[in-house]
Parts: C-alpha cells; sequence; structure tokens
C-alpha cells in the first residue's frame, strides 16, 4: 500500500491546463475549510475578499498583508493537492517592483503557498516580470479588479463598449507576456472572454466572465449560501446552509436554557475508587 503523502499540484500542472480539462478553483480561508474543498478543486485562492466574507468589511481595501498571510498558512496547512495562491492586499506591490518583491516573498516564505495573485493590467506589467523573474509565481487579474472600485465607480461587468474591450483584451496580453502563469478574469462581457481565453498562452479563470475561460472560480460561501450580504450575478448558489446552521444553533440555545443540554452523556463520570 502507498502510504507515501500526496503532492500538492504545482504552477506548471495549472499552466499546462491551458486548452484542456477546465480548472476547478475556489477561496478558502481557513484551514477546516481547506480540508473540506482540496480533494474537489485544482486551486484555492486565498482571496482578499476576506475582508468582506470573514471580516464584515465593507471592500477589499482595509485587508492587510498579515492577515493575507495568517488566513494563507491555513489553507496551506489544510491543502494537500490543491495549488494555493495568495492575493496581495491593496497598497503592498503597486508602489514599485521592489515592494512588490519584498511582500510576495514573505507571503510565500511565511505560509508555504504556490504563489501570488495581484491586480492590474498593462500597467502592471513590468512589477509582473519583475516578480516572475525573481522566482515568484504570478496570477494575473484583469476586467473588473475590486481593488479598483473607487476609481472605477464601483461593482460593474467591463467590456461592454469598444474602447472597454480593447483595454481589457491589451491588459490581458500585458499581463500574460510579463509571464504570468494565469490569469483571473472578472466581470467581463462574454464575446470579451472568449477572445481573450483564445489570445493569450496562459489558462484565463473566468468569474463572471462566462464559461468560454478556461476554468472558473467563486467565493466558496457564496456556492454554499453562507454569505447573504450580497449575491452577485454571476454566482450559482449549490447549497443553502445558513438556515441549518441558525437552526442548529436555535437547538442548542433551546437545550442549554431547559437544561437539556449537557446531558449526564456530555459529562465527565466521577473517578472510580
Amino acid at each position: 500500500m502507498n502510504t507515501s503523502p500526496r503532492r500538492r499540484r504545482g504552477i506548471p500542472a495549472i499552466r499546462a491546463r491551458k486548452g484542456g480539462e477546465k480548472l476547478v478553483c475556489l477561496t478558502a480561508y481557513t484551514t477546516p475549510m481547506a480540508r473540506l474543498l482540496d480533494p474537489h478543486v485544482d486551486l484555492l485562492l486565498v482571496g482578499d475578499s476576506l475582508g468582506m466574507v470573514v471580516y464584515g468589511l465593507g471592500s477589499t481595501l482595509p485587508v492587510t498583508l498579515e492577515m493575507m498571510i495568517a488566513h494563507g498558512a491555513a489553507v496551506v496547512r489544510g491543502a494537500e493537492t490543491a495549488c494555493v495562491i495568495v492575493d496581495l492586499p491593496f497598497g503592498t506591490y503597486q508602489e514599485s517592483p521592489e515592494q512588490a518583491f519584498r511582500n510576495a516573498a514573505r507571503v510565500l516564505a511565511e505560509t508555504g503557498a504556490n504563489g501570488v495573485k495581484l491586480e492590474g493590467g498593462a500597467e502592471m506589467a513590468p512589477t509582473i516580470r519583475f516578480l516572475v523573474e525573481r522566482g515568484i509565481p504570478v496570477c494575473g487579474h484583469v476586467g473588473l479588479m475590486p481593488q479598483a472600485v473607487n476609481a472605477a465607480g464601483g461593482f460593474r461587468a467591463t467590456g461592454r463598449t469598444e474602447d472597454e474591450a480593447a483595454r481589457v483584451q491589451a491588459d490581458a496580453a500585458a499581463v500574460a507576456e510579463a509571464g504570468a502563469f494565469a490569469l483571473v478574469l472578472e466581470g467581463t462581457v462574454e464575446p470579451v472572454a472568449a477572445r481573450i481565453t483564445a489570445a493569450v498562452p496562459v489558462p484565463t479563470i473566468g468569474i463572471g466572465a462566462s464559461a468560454a475561460c478556461d476554468g472558473q472560480i467563486l467565493v466558496t460561501e457564496d456556492v454554499l449560501g453562507l454569505f447573504r450580504d450580497f449575491t452577485p450575478r454571476f454566482v450559482k448558489r449549490y447549497a443553502d446552509l445558513a438556515a441549518p446552521i441558525g437552526e442548529a444553533a436555535a437547538a442548542y440555545a433551546a437545550d442549554v436554557r431547559t437544561g437539556r443540554f449537557p446531558g449526564p452523556e456530555h459529562c465527565f463520570p466521577p473517578r472510580q475508587r
């Protein structure tokens, strides 16, 4: 019987899926969730969406590098086979390639993750190239970019006009040419997503960008019906776990208040003489 530990999927394996079997990706922020998802996915993203999903923040902007490192390390501990990628949060990579390298190197060293993800198109290509040339795998992110929500005037799909379509396509091409091993394509209309996927030599991972992409990613809490503050149009809910969790908590509260819990079977007996 083979008792050797399973090997985590690496960056070359993700890159090699271009045009092949679709990549299955989900977010994870904790060790228990990573363990549950790991057998079913190719890639786990420790997204800065944890700001809203875990911490109740209004956007991803207040998320810190320390938050990402803590949750990234937790996910790596729970993932045996899935490739683990950690978001670089807002303000930790935009200033200079050197700043990006220092923070990305810290993320990899302190979490054990396979790579990092950063948002930005052509303007971030020199930074991506700088990181890749120094041994840091980078997943790009173009289209709708949550960290740029203030500059964009809110969350909205992109690529609907000729100018927007041309800009997203140019961004994707620049990020791929700079050496990103894959790129997340968010909130982009289907024809543009299809053209980008056909044009770039690396896998595209869609979120609100149609089935034309080489893979898909969603926020796990959206998929499970756990995060109800807002449900984007592109989310398909595969379970509604919020209701049974509430019911379980109510049943526990009732048992505690009436004295039904803990019962004798939940208590430690005295030592037998």
